[in-house]
């Protein structure tokens, strides 16, 4: 079916209204990654406001961003008062990027980028205040490690803020710049899904930094996305409970205020809550 399918999902896929993001502005020059992820700062850490104050979150705290990009959020927690902000990616091109956004906003002072492994940091441990991991524990390779890592660093006392899409949450593909369709990975394989998006995306300005970007090959010579590790809500919890882990908040959020009940079933547990919020607090 494979070519049926590539066929079927590209004649499909302009039926669906096409998904706001930041690789798509950038090439229509509406706006840098870092400026998009400075403008959407707040987002990144909205679903923990109603129980945690910015101030309580950012204000005089040392503060780590794993998953930083070009760390134009990393910027916007520097803004809130952070005494000292880290951004930790693994992508070199953001490197530079982000230490110049860092200096035009003004806060190239207070800004450090590492590059670097999440799960083996050059940082000591007992720390930092605050560390976040927004839409991070979806990516990374090694998330109980980073997990991990991320507590070694910080302070008694201090806190990790988490959260992320689940995988069957509508865009948890994480391919929505190219593919509008939602739940696309249900009801395609990953190779149609890899297919279709290379033929979407090969003749943009970044087409081909944008597919190296997101997929690998494996030991057996097959594509992968790389980009993702399919992260699901109840493989999230198994790796709080390896961790000894209790978190002191925890909330899962539906796609729409209407869907909660359907959310909470086990059925739809999965595809039906489009974020997991956690914090954690370090003994």
């Amino acid at each position: 079916m494979s070519k049926a399918g590539e066929a079927f999902l590209k004649a499909i896929n302009p039926i669906f209204p096409k998904q706001v993001h930041p690789f798509n502005l950038r090439n229509q020059g509406d706006m840098t990654y870092a400026d998009w992820q400075f403008e959407k700062g707040e987002q990144t850490i909205k679903f923990f406001l109603g129980h945690y104050t910015p101030e309580e979150m950012f204000r005089d705290k040392r503060v780590v961003d794993f998953g930083c990009g070009e760390a134009g959020k990393t910027v916007y927690y520097a803004s809130l008062g952070a005494r000292d902000v880290t951004g930790i990616d693994i992508v070199p091109q953001y490197k530079e990027r982000a230490e110049a956004f860092a200096r035009k906003k003004g806060y190239g002072d207070k800004f450090t980028f590492i590059l670097g492994d999440a799960t083996n940091l050059d940082l000591p441990s007992d720390t930092y205040d605050t560390v976040i991991m927004n839409d991070f524990m979806e990516h990374v390779g090694d998330p109980e490690g980073a997990l991990r890592e991320a507590l070694r660093i910080l302070k008694p006392g201090g806190r990790i803020y988490t959260n992320f899409p689940p995988y069957y949450h509508p865009f948890g593909a994480h391919l929505s710049d190219a593919i509008n369709m939602p739940w696309v990975h249900v009801f395609f394989s990953e190779q149609t899904m890899i297919n279709v998006y290379k033929d979407l995306v090969r003749d943009l300005p970044d087409g081909q930094e944008r597919i190296d970007f997101r997929f690998s090959e494996g030991p057996d010579g097959k594509e992968y996305i790389s980009y993702i590790n399919k992260m699901t809500i109840e493989r999230f919890e198994g790796i709080l409970k390896n961790l000894g882990i209790t978190p002191v908040f925890y909330e899962l959020t539906p796609l729409r205020p209407f869907l909660a009940p359907l959310a909470k079933t086990k059925l739809f547990h999965e595809s039906m809550n489009k974020m997991a919020a956690c914090a954690i607090e370090k003994k």
